[in-house]
């Protein structure tokens, strides 16, 4: 039986503590789930959020999926309303999403208490949403809220809800453990059960994980038959989180030998969650399963001399399925092969040149070790490439100096302000440009343009669209490394670039400066 992997990273990973995504990061975590190999993107609420709705506007012009289908989320119809005279309902019709997941309440108690009226009326109300949308020409699953608390205090009810959803046209019913509390063993016995009144209909598990079993219990509901689950890359959701999809699908594929990726590689695994990382901002848990920096970390002493016979005496899997590797030997994401893949993704053919291969690697692993990561940077990447390959990059300026300074008007109410100067030799001149901005970045990043603009005026497009920034070493307080990540755009395509310095002006300098090198030189602009 195929197994549907549903991905709702941007939507119900999107509602963890610190995660506030905008368009433009949904946008961009998208195309790496699509690689990844997922079979469907929930790319969030439309008509209840206006991001979301902003999204699939959007998505319909500029998202190109290969693997997936993008779903949009909703609720059923409101107590008493038509479902085609529901707005919300309207809506996620106006999201053009081939798949719509709806979610409807599975537990009387909720249907009484929260949706203020009786089981007549939300079996109603999910009759009437199905079939509607179903009408409409679109697949329908139907995610049945609070499912396994709601069957542990009245089954019958819980059973009835999906089996209306799936006698209204409900492709899938994902029974949701929205509170997170089972465990395994009551999922199997509730699954099993569940199965023999549900006939042929798909039935779909969606864990949060504040009992620790999420994985277990998608697993357990796996085995018990259902044939869609629900995840987050990195677990991402709220409290706890949600079921990690990129665990689940390793130990599916892995263990019981049963791939489920449409299309995509568990090569990736490892690059993408750490990708997805950087845009989220959130700091990847180093020991996280399978993809986590720590995941195949291994000390030196007994543990070292026994892989130097044989690396599986310590590891449960090789750790490149999943696109890991042991950190004792190598950088985390610093080999040869990847870096020859990822040079002909850029442009660079590296193909049998050893010894640039090899430069490349021992720079990037140095780099890692600074503080580091290319993998949501391509553009400080392609620079790195550009600069071993080529034996160095565009002389387009250099820099004499530069200075940030905020001033303060004490008492007096006054707003600081935040002023900047460059100097710079471009183009046989000297030029020194002061600007100011909201906040010291801002005003690096306008003296910068400015600057080089005088020579370059093609810099004049480039805009600075998002700032992200990262305490690599907080125990160390105020002496941490700071690493910064921008994304640059020529209002035709955008970038990112790194920056890492002991604070976060000078990482950000850094990003600032890589970020127009990498502009001008795309732009397809000569040095002066």
């Amino acid at each position: 039986m195929t197994l549907h992997v549903y991905d709702t990273t941007l939507r119900d990973g999107a509602q963890q503590e610190g995660i506030n995504l905008s368009v433009t990061d949904k946008l961009a975590i998208a195309p790496l789930l699509d690689e990844l190999g997922v079979g469907f993107i929930e790319g969030g609420w439309p008509g209840a959020v206006p991001k979301d709705t902003d999204f699939f506007a959007r998505a319909a012009k500029e998202l190109h999926l290969t693997n997936a289908v993008l779903a949009a989320f909703g609720a059923t119809r409101k107590v008493g309303v038509r479902a085609q005279d529901d707005k919300q309902v309207r809506a996620l019709l106006d999201s053009q999403a081939p798949v719509i997941t709806l979610v409807a309440k599975s537990d009387i108690r909720h249907v009484e208490r929260a949706l203020k009226t009786d089981g007549a009326e939300n079996l109603a109300m999910i009759r009437d949403t199905v079939a509607f949308l179903k009408d409409e020409g679109r697949r329908v699953f139907v995610d049945a809220e609070h499912f396994f608390d709601g069957y542990r205090y009245d089954p019958q009810y819980s059973t009835q809800a999906v089996l209306t959803a799936f006698e209204a046209g409900a492709e899938v019913v994902c029974l949701c453990d929205t509170n997170g509390g089972m465990l395994p063993t009551w999922v199997t016995n509730i699954i099993t059960e569940l199965r023999a009144h549900t006939g042929a209909g798909i039935l779909g598990m969606h864990a949060h994980n504040d009992s620790g079993c999420a994985v277990a219990n998608t697993l357990a509901a796996i085995d018990a038959g259902a044939g869609h689950f629900q995840g987050t890359v990195n677990g991402y959701g709220e409290r706890t989180g949600n079921v990690d999809l990129i665990t689940t699908v390793a130990n599916l594929d892995i263990k019981y030998g049963r791939p489920v990726l449409n299309g995509g590689s568990l090569d990736d695994a490892t690059r993408i969650a750490h990708a997805i990382s950087e845009i989220t901002n959130i700091s990847p848990f180093a020991r996280q399963p399978y993809v986590g920096a720590s995941a195949f970390a291994h000390k030196a002493g007994l543990h070292a001399s026994a892989i130097k016979v044989d690396a599986d005496l310590y590891q449960h899997i090789d750790p490149t399925r999943v696109g890991n590797d042991m950190r004792m030997l190598v950088s985390d994401m610093a080999g040869r092969a990847s870096i020859e893949l990822k040079g002909r993704e850029l442009g660079f053919d590296l193909a049998g040149q050893h010894d640039v291969l090899t430069r490349i690697t021992q720079r990037v692993k140095h780099a890692e070790k600074q503080g580091y990561t290319y993998e949501a940077a391509d553009a400080s990447f392609d620079l790195v490439l550009r600069d071993e390959v080529s034996g160095g990059l565009p002389a387009y300026f250099s820099v004499e100096s530069w200075r940030a300074i905020v001033e303060n008007h004490g008492e007096t109410g006054d707003e600081a302000i935040a002023e900047a100067t460059v100097k710079i030799h471009a183009g046989g001149e000297r030029i020194i440009i002061t600007a100011e901005g909201n906040g010291p970045v801002n005003a690096l990043d306008q003296a910068l343009r400015n600057a080089v603009e005088r020579i370059y005026p093609e810099i004049a497009k480039f805009e600075l669209i998002d700032f992200k920034v990262r305490i690599l070493d907080q125990e160390q307080g105020t002496d941490a490394i700071t690493r910064v990540l921008i994304e640059t755009t020529d209002g035709v395509t955008s970038w990112f670039t790194v920056g890492v310095g002991p604070n976060i002006l000078e990482a950000s300098w850094e990003a600032l400066t890589d970020s127009a090198i990498y502009g001008l030189i795309h732009a397809g602009v000569d040095p002066v």
